[in-house]
Protein backbone atom coordinates (compact mmCIF):
# COMPACT_ATOMS: atom_id res chain seq x y z
CA UNK A 1 0.00 0.00 0.00
CA UNK A 2 1.29 3.45 -0.85
CA UNK A 3 1.51 6.20 1.75
CA UNK A 4 -0.77 8.57 -0.18
CA UNK A 5 -4.20 8.24 -1.76
CA UNK A 6 -6.56 10.25 -3.94
CA UNK A 7 -9.33 12.03 -2.05
CA UNK A 8 -11.93 14.79 -2.45
CA UNK A 9 -11.44 17.43 0.20
CA UNK A 10 -12.43 20.76 1.65
CA UNK A 11 -9.62 22.82 3.20
CA UNK A 12 -10.64 25.67 5.49
CA UNK A 13 -7.50 27.68 4.75
CA UNK A 14 -7.17 26.95 1.04
CA UNK A 15 -10.85 27.18 0.11
CA UNK A 16 -12.66 29.23 2.72
CA UNK A 17 -16.28 28.29 3.35
CA UNK A 18 -17.81 31.58 2.21
CA UNK A 19 -15.66 32.10 -0.89
CA UNK A 20 -15.65 28.69 -2.59
CA UNK A 21 -17.79 25.84 -3.91
CA UNK A 22 -17.18 22.18 -4.66
CA UNK A 23 -14.38 19.87 -3.56
CA UNK A 24 -10.74 19.51 -4.53
CA UNK A 25 -9.20 16.28 -5.81
CA UNK A 26 -5.78 15.85 -4.24
CA UNK A 27 -3.30 13.37 -2.80
CA UNK A 28 -3.53 12.99 0.98
CA UNK A 29 -2.01 10.58 3.46
CA UNK A 30 -3.57 7.14 3.77
CA UNK A 31 -5.11 6.87 7.27
CA UNK A 32 -2.51 5.77 9.79
CA UNK A 33 -3.52 2.29 10.95
CA UNK A 34 -1.92 0.23 13.71
CA UNK A 35 -3.79 -3.01 14.59
CA UNK A 36 -2.55 -2.86 18.17
CA UNK A 37 -3.45 0.79 18.75
CA UNK A 38 -6.61 0.78 16.56
CA UNK A 39 -7.75 -2.41 18.23
CA UNK A 40 -11.49 -1.95 17.50
CA UNK A 41 -11.17 -0.31 14.07
CA UNK A 42 -10.67 -1.42 10.48
CA UNK A 43 -9.04 -0.01 7.36
CA UNK A 44 -11.34 -0.16 4.32
CA UNK A 45 -10.52 0.11 0.64
CA UNK A 46 -13.43 2.08 -0.84
CA UNK A 47 -15.15 0.55 -3.86
CA UNK A 48 -18.00 3.01 -4.43
CA UNK A 49 -19.09 6.16 -2.60
CA UNK A 50 -22.49 7.78 -2.98
CA UNK A 51 -22.89 11.55 -3.34
CA UNK A 52 -25.94 12.65 -1.36
CA UNK A 53 -28.01 15.69 -0.46
CA UNK A 54 -25.75 16.49 2.49
CA UNK A 55 -22.78 16.47 0.13
CA UNK A 56 -24.66 18.85 -2.17
CA UNK A 57 -25.11 21.14 0.83
CA UNK A 58 -21.35 21.04 1.39
CA UNK A 59 -20.62 21.48 -2.33
CA UNK A 60 -22.74 24.65 -2.52
CA UNK A 61 -21.75 25.77 1.02
CA UNK A 62 -25.36 25.74 2.22
CA UNK A 63 -25.03 23.27 5.09
CA UNK A 64 -22.62 21.74 7.64
CA UNK A 65 -19.97 24.45 7.41
CA UNK A 66 -20.05 25.07 11.16
CA UNK A 67 -19.66 21.35 11.90
CA UNK A 68 -16.81 20.85 9.43
CA UNK A 69 -14.84 23.92 10.47
CA UNK A 70 -15.54 23.37 14.17
CA UNK A 71 -14.36 19.76 14.10
CA UNK A 72 -11.25 20.69 12.11
CA UNK A 73 -10.41 23.36 14.68
CA UNK A 74 -10.74 20.78 17.48
CA UNK A 75 -8.39 18.46 15.59
CA UNK A 76 -6.00 21.35 14.81
CA UNK A 77 -6.24 20.52 11.12
CA UNK A 78 -7.51 22.33 8.04
CA UNK A 79 -8.43 19.52 5.61
CA UNK A 80 -11.55 17.36 5.71
CA UNK A 81 -12.13 14.36 3.43
CA UNK A 82 -15.85 14.49 2.61
CA UNK A 83 -18.33 11.65 1.93
CA UNK A 84 -20.30 9.20 4.09
CA UNK A 85 -22.05 6.67 1.82
CA UNK A 86 -19.79 3.76 0.98
CA UNK A 87 -19.24 0.21 -0.08
CA UNK A 88 -15.78 -1.13 0.54
CA UNK A 89 -13.55 -4.08 1.34
CA UNK A 90 -11.77 -4.48 4.66
CA UNK A 91 -8.00 -4.67 4.18
CA UNK A 92 -6.81 -4.60 7.81
CA UNK A 93 -8.43 -5.13 11.21
CA UNK A 94 -7.57 -4.20 14.79
CA UNK A 95 -6.57 -7.00 17.14
CA UNK A 96 -10.01 -7.17 18.83
CA UNK A 97 -12.17 -6.78 15.72
CA UNK A 98 -12.50 -10.38 14.53
CA UNK A 99 -13.20 -11.79 17.97
CA UNK A 100 -15.72 -9.10 18.96
CA UNK A 101 -17.37 -8.18 15.66
CA UNK A 102 -16.50 -11.07 13.34
CA UNK A 103 -14.95 -8.94 10.59
CA UNK A 104 -11.80 -10.00 8.76
CA UNK A 105 -9.79 -8.78 5.77
CA UNK A 106 -11.68 -9.40 2.53
CA UNK A 107 -15.14 -8.78 4.01
CA UNK A 108 -17.34 -6.34 2.08
CA UNK A 109 -19.11 -3.72 4.19
CA UNK A 110 -21.16 -0.57 4.17
CA UNK A 111 -21.37 1.66 7.23
CA UNK A 112 -23.65 3.64 9.47
CA UNK A 113 -22.52 7.23 8.99
CA UNK A 114 -23.30 8.36 12.55
CA UNK A 115 -20.56 7.19 14.89
CA UNK A 116 -22.29 6.99 18.27
CA UNK A 117 -20.74 7.31 21.72
CA UNK A 118 -22.69 4.45 23.32
CA UNK A 119 -22.75 6.09 26.76
CA UNK A 120 -25.02 9.17 26.59
CA UNK A 121 -28.61 9.01 27.85
CA UNK A 122 -30.03 8.50 24.34
CA UNK A 123 -27.68 5.62 23.57
CA UNK A 124 -28.43 3.95 26.91
CA UNK A 125 -32.21 4.05 26.41
CA UNK A 126 -32.14 2.75 22.83
CA UNK A 127 -32.28 6.04 20.90
CA UNK A 128 -28.71 5.87 19.61
CA UNK A 129 -29.74 7.42 16.27
CA UNK A 130 -30.01 10.71 18.18
CA UNK A 131 -26.82 10.21 20.20
CA UNK A 132 -25.85 13.43 22.01
CA UNK A 133 -22.18 13.08 21.09
CA UNK A 134 -22.24 11.45 17.67
CA UNK A 135 -19.70 12.16 14.94
CA UNK A 136 -20.71 12.12 11.27
CA UNK A 137 -18.41 10.59 8.69
CA UNK A 138 -17.32 13.12 6.08
CA UNK A 139 -18.42 16.05 8.24
CA UNK A 140 -16.95 15.76 11.74
CA UNK A 141 -14.65 12.85 10.79
CA UNK A 142 -12.73 12.14 7.60
CA UNK A 143 -15.00 10.49 5.07
CA UNK A 144 -15.12 8.04 2.20
CA UNK A 145 -14.45 10.17 -0.87
CA UNK A 146 -11.04 8.56 -0.78
CA UNK A 147 -9.32 5.33 -1.67
CA UNK A 148 -9.12 4.29 1.99
CA UNK A 149 -10.98 5.08 5.19
CA UNK A 150 -10.45 4.04 8.81
CA UNK A 151 -13.65 3.32 10.76
CA UNK A 152 -14.70 1.76 14.07
CA UNK A 153 -15.87 -1.80 13.50
CA UNK A 154 -19.01 -1.15 15.57
CA UNK A 155 -20.36 1.11 12.80
CA UNK A 156 -19.99 -1.37 9.92
CA UNK A 157 -22.72 -3.27 8.10
CA UNK A 158 -21.86 -6.57 6.33
CA UNK A 159 -23.02 -6.71 2.72
CA UNK A 160 -23.52 -9.78 0.53
CA UNK A 161 -22.71 -8.85 -3.07
CA UNK A 162 -24.27 -12.07 -4.31
CA UNK A 163 -27.62 -10.59 -3.19
CA UNK A 164 -27.18 -6.83 -3.69
CA UNK A 165 -25.57 -5.24 -6.72
CA UNK A 166 -22.43 -3.33 -5.65
CA UNK A 167 -23.56 0.04 -6.98
CA UNK A 168 -26.90 -0.31 -5.16
CA UNK A 169 -25.17 -1.53 -2.01
CA UNK A 170 -23.26 1.75 -1.98
CA UNK A 171 -26.51 3.64 -1.31
CA UNK A 172 -27.82 1.54 1.58
CA UNK A 173 -27.25 4.44 3.99
CA UNK A 174 -29.52 6.98 2.22
CA UNK A 175 -32.02 4.23 1.35
CA UNK A 176 -32.13 3.63 5.12
CA UNK A 177 -33.10 7.28 5.64
CA UNK A 178 -36.20 6.65 3.57
CA UNK A 179 -36.89 3.37 5.38
CA UNK A 180 -36.75 5.19 8.72
CA UNK A 181 -39.11 7.90 7.44
CA UNK A 182 -41.58 5.32 6.11
CA UNK A 183 -41.51 3.49 9.45
CA UNK A 184 -42.69 6.51 11.43
CA UNK A 185 -46.22 5.10 11.18
CA UNK A 186 -47.80 1.97 9.73
CA UNK A 187 -48.30 2.46 5.97
CA UNK A 188 -50.30 -0.72 5.34
CA UNK A 189 -53.49 0.17 3.52
CA UNK A 190 -52.74 3.90 3.75
CA UNK A 191 -52.75 6.78 1.28
CA UNK A 192 -49.41 8.58 1.22
CA UNK A 193 -48.20 11.90 -0.19
CA UNK A 194 -44.45 12.40 -0.71
CA UNK A 195 -43.59 16.11 -0.76
CA UNK A 196 -40.33 16.28 -2.68
CA UNK A 197 -39.09 13.49 -4.98
CA UNK A 198 -35.36 13.96 -4.73
CA UNK A 199 -33.28 10.87 -4.05
CA UNK A 200 -34.73 10.11 -0.60
CA UNK A 201 -38.26 10.89 -1.80
CA UNK A 202 -37.81 8.53 -4.76
CA UNK A 203 -36.57 5.81 -2.42
CA UNK A 204 -39.65 6.48 -0.28
CA UNK A 205 -41.94 5.80 -3.26
CA UNK A 206 -40.50 2.30 -3.53
CA UNK A 207 -40.48 1.67 0.22
CA UNK A 208 -44.01 2.96 0.83
CA UNK A 209 -45.31 0.57 -1.82
CA UNK A 210 -43.20 -2.25 -0.40
CA UNK A 211 -44.61 -1.59 3.08
CA UNK A 212 -48.20 -1.77 1.85
CA UNK A 213 -49.34 1.76 0.93
CA UNK A 214 -52.37 1.63 -1.38
CA UNK A 215 -52.09 5.03 -3.07
CA UNK A 216 -48.95 7.16 -3.42
CA UNK A 217 -49.06 10.79 -4.54
CA UNK A 218 -45.79 12.48 -5.42
CA UNK A 219 -45.28 16.24 -5.28
CA UNK A 220 -42.31 17.49 -7.30
CA UNK A 221 -41.24 20.57 -9.24
CA UNK A 222 -38.42 19.08 -11.34
CA UNK A 223 -39.86 17.38 -14.47
CA UNK A 224 -37.18 14.68 -14.55
CA UNK A 225 -37.70 13.75 -10.91
CA UNK A 226 -41.46 13.81 -11.43
CA UNK A 227 -41.16 11.32 -14.29
CA UNK A 228 -38.91 9.11 -12.18
CA UNK A 229 -41.57 9.14 -9.45
CA UNK A 230 -44.15 7.98 -12.01
CA UNK A 231 -41.81 5.29 -13.31
CA UNK A 232 -41.23 4.04 -9.75
CA UNK A 233 -44.93 3.60 -9.09
CA UNK A 234 -46.55 6.87 -7.96
CA UNK A 235 -50.26 6.75 -8.74
CA UNK A 236 -50.29 10.51 -9.26
CA UNK A 237 -47.57 13.17 -9.43
CA UNK A 238 -48.51 16.80 -8.86
CA UNK A 239 -46.56 20.01 -9.44
CA UNK A 240 -46.84 22.64 -6.66
CA UNK A 241 -47.35 26.25 -7.63
CA UNK A 242 -44.72 28.95 -7.16
CA UNK A 243 -44.41 30.32 -3.60
CA UNK A 244 -46.53 33.33 -2.69
CA UNK A 245 -44.07 36.29 -2.54
CA UNK A 246 -46.10 37.88 0.24
CA UNK A 247 -46.21 34.64 2.25
CA UNK A 248 -43.39 32.32 1.09
CA UNK A 249 -44.21 29.92 3.92
CA UNK A 250 -47.83 29.43 2.77
CA UNK A 251 -49.22 26.18 1.41
CA UNK A 252 -50.52 25.87 -2.15
CA UNK A 253 -54.36 25.82 -2.14
CA UNK A 254 -54.57 24.24 -5.61
CA UNK A 255 -52.21 21.46 -4.56
CA UNK A 256 -54.22 20.83 -1.39
CA UNK A 257 -57.41 20.70 -3.45
CA UNK A 258 -55.91 18.24 -5.96
CA UNK A 259 -54.76 15.92 -3.16
CA UNK A 260 -58.18 15.98 -1.55
CA UNK A 261 -59.84 15.30 -4.90
CA UNK A 262 -57.58 12.25 -5.27
CA UNK A 263 -58.57 10.98 -1.81
CA UNK A 264 -62.36 11.37 -2.00
CA UNK A 265 -62.20 14.70 -0.19
CA UNK A 266 -60.57 13.20 2.90
CA UNK A 267 -56.85 13.96 2.57
CA UNK A 268 -53.98 11.50 2.75
CA UNK A 269 -53.36 9.35 5.80
CA UNK A 270 -49.64 10.17 5.80
CA UNK A 271 -47.60 13.01 4.29
CA UNK A 272 -43.82 12.69 4.07
CA UNK A 273 -42.11 16.09 3.82
CA UNK A 274 -38.78 15.42 2.08
CA UNK A 275 -37.89 18.80 0.55
CA UNK A 276 -37.13 21.02 3.54
CA UNK A 277 -38.99 24.13 2.36
CA UNK A 278 -41.36 25.93 4.72
CA UNK A 279 -44.13 25.92 2.09
CA UNK A 280 -43.62 22.18 1.57
CA UNK A 281 -44.01 21.56 5.29
CA UNK A 282 -47.32 23.45 5.26
CA UNK A 283 -48.41 21.58 2.14
CA UNK A 284 -47.84 18.36 4.08
CA UNK A 285 -49.71 19.57 7.16
CA UNK A 286 -52.65 20.89 5.14
CA UNK A 287 -52.90 17.77 2.93
CA UNK A 288 -53.37 15.09 5.59
CA UNK A 289 -56.74 14.01 6.90
CA UNK A 290 -57.92 14.62 10.45
CA UNK A 291 -55.92 12.32 12.69
CA UNK A 292 -53.28 11.95 10.02
CA UNK A 293 -49.49 11.76 10.28
CA UNK A 294 -46.90 14.23 8.98
CA UNK A 295 -43.35 12.90 8.71
CA UNK A 296 -40.73 15.68 8.66
CA UNK A 297 -37.44 14.65 7.05
CA UNK A 298 -36.46 17.65 4.89
CA UNK A 299 -33.88 19.88 6.58
CA UNK A 300 -33.53 23.64 6.44
CA UNK A 301 -31.74 25.85 8.95
CA UNK A 302 -33.57 28.64 10.75
CA UNK A 303 -37.14 29.29 11.79
CA UNK A 304 -40.30 28.11 10.04
CA UNK A 305 -43.93 29.24 10.18
CA UNK A 306 -46.69 26.70 10.74
CA UNK A 307 -49.77 27.79 8.84
CA UNK A 308 -52.99 27.52 10.85
CA UNK A 309 -51.41 25.86 13.89
CA UNK A 310 -54.93 25.65 15.35
CA UNK A 311 -55.66 22.90 12.79
CA UNK A 312 -52.66 20.84 13.93
CA UNK A 313 -54.12 20.67 17.42
CA UNK A 314 -57.84 20.46 16.71
CA UNK A 315 -57.46 17.89 13.92
CA UNK A 316 -55.25 15.71 16.11
CA UNK A 317 -52.35 15.63 13.66
CA UNK A 318 -49.20 13.77 14.61
CA UNK A 319 -45.85 15.25 13.54
CA UNK A 320 -42.76 13.02 13.45
CA UNK A 321 -39.21 14.37 13.16
CA UNK A 322 -36.95 11.82 11.46
CA UNK A 323 -33.14 11.83 11.40
CA UNK A 324 -30.72 9.17 10.23
CA UNK A 325 -31.50 5.52 10.77
CA UNK A 326 -32.33 3.47 13.83
CA UNK A 327 -29.11 1.60 14.60
CA UNK A 328 -29.29 -1.14 13.46
CA UNK A 329 -32.99 -1.93 13.17
CA UNK A 330 -33.43 0.21 10.06
CA UNK A 331 -30.46 -1.55 8.45
CA UNK A 332 -32.10 -4.94 8.97
CA UNK A 333 -35.24 -3.81 7.13
CA UNK A 334 -33.11 -2.15 4.45
CA UNK A 335 -31.30 -5.43 3.80
CA UNK A 336 -34.53 -7.40 3.56
CA UNK A 337 -36.10 -4.91 1.13
CA UNK A 338 -33.02 -4.84 -1.11
CA UNK A 339 -32.21 -8.56 -1.04
CA UNK A 340 -35.80 -9.56 -1.91
CA UNK A 341 -35.58 -9.37 -5.70
CA UNK A 342 -39.28 -10.25 -6.04
CA UNK A 343 -40.35 -6.76 -4.88
CA UNK A 344 -38.40 -5.09 -7.71
CA UNK A 345 -36.90 -2.42 -5.44
CA UNK A 346 -33.24 -3.18 -6.12
CA UNK A 347 -33.79 -3.30 -9.89
CA UNK A 348 -35.80 -0.05 -9.80
CA UNK A 349 -32.96 1.73 -7.98
CA UNK A 350 -30.43 0.56 -10.56
CA UNK A 351 -32.56 1.07 -13.66
CA UNK A 352 -34.40 4.29 -12.77
CA UNK A 353 -32.68 6.22 -9.96
CA UNK A 354 -29.11 5.28 -10.91
CA UNK A 355 -30.05 5.10 -14.60
CA UNK A 356 -27.96 1.92 -15.04
CA UNK A 357 -24.82 3.91 -14.30
CA UNK A 358 -25.11 6.02 -17.46
CA UNK A 359 -23.58 9.39 -16.54
CA UNK A 360 -24.34 8.73 -12.84
CA UNK A 361 -21.19 6.77 -11.98
CA UNK A 362 -17.94 8.71 -12.21
CA UNK A 363 -14.52 7.07 -11.90
CA UNK A 364 -12.27 8.99 -9.51
CA UNK A 365 -9.46 8.65 -12.06
CA UNK A 366 -11.46 10.81 -14.50
CA UNK A 367 -13.10 13.02 -11.85
CA UNK A 368 -12.98 16.74 -12.62
CA UNK A 369 -14.79 19.41 -10.63
CA UNK A 370 -16.79 21.20 -13.35
CA UNK A 371 -17.76 17.96 -15.09
CA UNK A 372 -18.92 16.41 -11.80
CA UNK A 373 -20.92 19.53 -11.01
CA UNK A 374 -22.78 18.85 -14.24
CA UNK A 375 -23.46 15.26 -13.16
CA UNK A 376 -24.98 16.27 -9.82
CA UNK A 377 -27.02 18.94 -11.59
CA UNK A 378 -28.47 16.45 -14.08
CA UNK A 379 -29.18 13.51 -11.78
CA UNK A 380 -30.75 13.02 -8.35
CA UNK A 381 -28.05 10.49 -7.43
CA UNK A 382 -24.39 10.15 -8.36
CA UNK A 383 -21.80 7.57 -7.35
CA UNK A 384 -18.02 7.89 -7.38
CA UNK A 385 -16.12 4.74 -8.29
CA UNK A 386 -12.85 4.23 -6.46
CA UNK A 387 -11.90 0.53 -6.63
CA UNK A 388 -15.10 -0.82 -8.18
Amino acid sequence: MTSTMTALTFDSQRDGWSRSTGLVKEAVAVPDFDPARDHASVLIRVKYAGFCGSDRGIWWRKAFGDMIEGSLAEEQRTTRVVGHELLGEIVAVGVKVTGKYGYKPGDVVSTESHIICGTCHQCRVGDSHVCARDKIIGISLDGCFAEYIKLPAKALWPTDLSRIRAEVAAVQEPFGNAVHACQATDLRGKTVAIMGCGTIGLFAVLIARGLGATKIIGVEVDPKHAQMARDLGCDLVLTPGAPNPAKPHASDPELRSAIRDATDGVGVDVALEMAGFNSSMNNAIRSVRRGGHVVLFGVKNGDAVIEDVHRVVMDGLQLHGIVGRQIFGTWEITRRLLEDRANGIQDAIWNTILERGEDTIVDIKQWEKSAFEGVISRHPKAIIKFAG
